[in-house]
């Protein structure tokens, strides 16, 4: 079993930059694949950036490739999403994604993810 906090969003303007943070509680952070994921008002919750165990492997969605950096810090059971060049479509509440399945593994679909945390929100104005 898994926690996670999200935490790091806020009002920003577009052009702006935030990072958001995610939290693990447990002993094998390194074992667990994490992804973030966004959900606008009156939208599906879609798939935004994911990075495997070791760090080594990275996904992300076209709509934020070249301007979000999803990164993790394994000694500090944290995952980071550097979110720059933001646009008013980015704003949404984030979400953390955790699946306990080694140190390879990514995935960009949601049902993959077991754990979820409760997330933060994101708001970009124009």
């Amino acid at each position: 079993q898994v926690q996670l906090v999200e935490s790091g969003g806020g009002l920003v303007q577009a052009g702006g930059s935030l990072r958001l943070s995610c939290a693990a509680s447990g002993r094998t952070f390194s074992r667990y694949a994490m992804g973030w994921f966004r959900q606008a008002p009156g939208k599906e919750r879609d798939f935004v950036a994911a990075i495997s165990g070791s760090g080594i492997t990275t996904d992300y969605a076209d709509s934020v490739k070249a301007r979000f950096t999803i990164s993790r810090d394994n000694a500090k059971n944290t995952v980071y999403l550097q979110m720059n060049s933001l646009e008013p479509d980015d704003t949404a509440v984030y979400y953390c994604a955790a699946r306990s399945i080694g140190t390879r593994l990514v995935s960009t679909t949601i049902t993959w993810y077991n754990y979820w945390g409760q997330g933060t929100q994101v708001t970009v104005s124009s």
